[in-house]
């Protein structure tokens, strides 16, 4: 049967562009749908949204060609700290630090915006042979019609193609066509969002504050900025949110004041709740699932977006050798192969997180005084503590070709 292309890929975030990208320089034919104008993300000003991206994510962007645009407006991350805060005097002192120098490969990882990273991923794929963007359009359908999965759009057109990947986030459409079913919970919090100028030069250090409301992240940006991730309960959250700016750095400065000295906001305040949604099959007949389609965790640590890349240098992998040992790309088999390679490794750092947010997320003196002996004998070994600074890099594992910046 005519085939239009051999992937289509239902969302246009960043995991989206990233497999487009990976199957194009691996020769096939891509088509990426994506909800929202070409230009708009790319073409927004400052608000502080920004990632933290792994070091392997960052040799990801790398073999793919977008690092070089990307690279002169991020911020090295050169350091972690992380400390036990209760509300009414501020963080503790750290109970765990890390340093660049202790990875012997470079920075940590890498803070950047976007507004920055999308658009680099969309000159990309505009000379990206083989790969096609439509802007302001969605999938509404799919159907598997033998050899191939029929696509239909918003539109009305229907195309077909070997694969369907879905990237369309934890509502996924995709997944719900395909029969997959999701598990999860809320966390009864909300993350609060923004971006402030600090008094004092964050030196590159990003800093995770664990508050019985909820964790509190400081990610250094370039220009003497940090993006603020903050988890508060959701009553909280809504009464800080109704604060005025002058109120809110105000609270904002009673947690984290020590830290930053004076605070400034650099840009419009956001907020979304959190919960955790963990698909039940990555795969079904010839459809995929890649980063929030397939597992949606909290953001402490800031890992959602490196499960997202860890997903795609697998699955652009799995196709690639697929295609060019003559099989059928879209067989449940092949596509088996990805879910093994990365639903273990995702559900565990998921629920991982999930423990780490709940342990963390409450005023129990017991688990206060447990969870200071844990943290600072992860400071103290040596084996515990290169392996947690070789995670939060995203080089533990098996690691896909395009995660140590080999291309496809």
């Amino acid at each position: 049967m005519d085939r239009d292309f051999d992937v289509i890929i239902a969302g246009g975030g960043l995991n989206g562009p990233a497999l487009a990208l990976a199957l194009a320089q691996a020769g096939l034919r891509v088509l990426v749908v994506d909800a929202r104008p070409a230009t708009a993300r790319a073409s927004e000003g400052f608000d502080g949204r920004a990632y933290a991206l792994a070091l392997a994510s960052q040799r990801l962007l790398g073999a793919l060609g977008v690092w070089p645009a990307v690279a002169p407006r991020a911020q090295p991350i050169l350091g972690i700290r992380t400390s036990d805060g209760v509300p009414a005097a501020g963080a503790a002192p750290f109970l765990l630090g890390f340093d660049h120098g202790e990875l012997d490969e470079g920075p940590m990882g890498f803070m950047a915006e976007d507004r920055h990273l999308y658009a680099a991923f969309l000159a990309a794929m505009a000379a990206a042979p083989g790969l096609t963007l439509r802007s302001g359009e969605t999938v509404v359908a799919q159907a598997v019609e033998g050899p191939v999965v029929a696509v239909t759009l918003g539109s009305g057109e229907v195309l077909r193609a070997t694969v369907l990947v879905g990237c369309d986030g934890r509502t996924s459409g995709v997944a719900q066509r395909a029969g997959i079913g999701r598990k999860g919970w809320g966390y009864g919090q909300t993350a609060l969002v923004g971006a402030i100028r600090p008094e004092h030069p964050h030196g590159g250090i990003a800093h995770q504050v664990f508050l019985p409301e909820g964790p509190l992240a400081i990610l250094p940006l370039q220009g003497g900025l940090a993006s603020i991730v903050w988890s508060e309960t959701e009553a909280n959250a809504r009464t800080i949110a109704a604060m005025s700016d002058a109120d809110y750095l105000d609270l904002l400065a009673s947690r984290i004041g020590h830290l930053t000295g004076r605070l400034d906001l650099a840009g419009p305040r956001f907020s979304y709740p959190l919960n955790l949604t963990l698909a039940d099959r990555y795969v079904a007949p010839r459809v995929a699932l890649v980063g929030d389609a397939a597992h949606g965790v909290h953001p402490i640590a800031g890992q959602g977006l490196n499960l997202g890349l860890r997903d795609v240098a697998a699955l652009a992998q799995v196709l690639a050798e697929a295609r060019a040992r003559g099989e059928d790309m879209g067989a449940i088999d092949v596509l088996e192969r990805y879910q093994t390679w990365r639903r273990f490794d995702s559900t565990v750092l998921a629920l991982g997180m999930d423990a780490v947010n709940r342990l963390f997320s409450n005023s129990n003196p017991l688990l206060k005084v447990a969870r200071g002996l844990g943290m600072r004998a992860v400071a103290a070994l040596p084996g515990p503590r290169r392996a947690f600074i070789r995670e939060a890099a995203g080089l533990a594992g098996d690691l896909p070709k395009l995660l140590t910046g080999q291309r496809l």
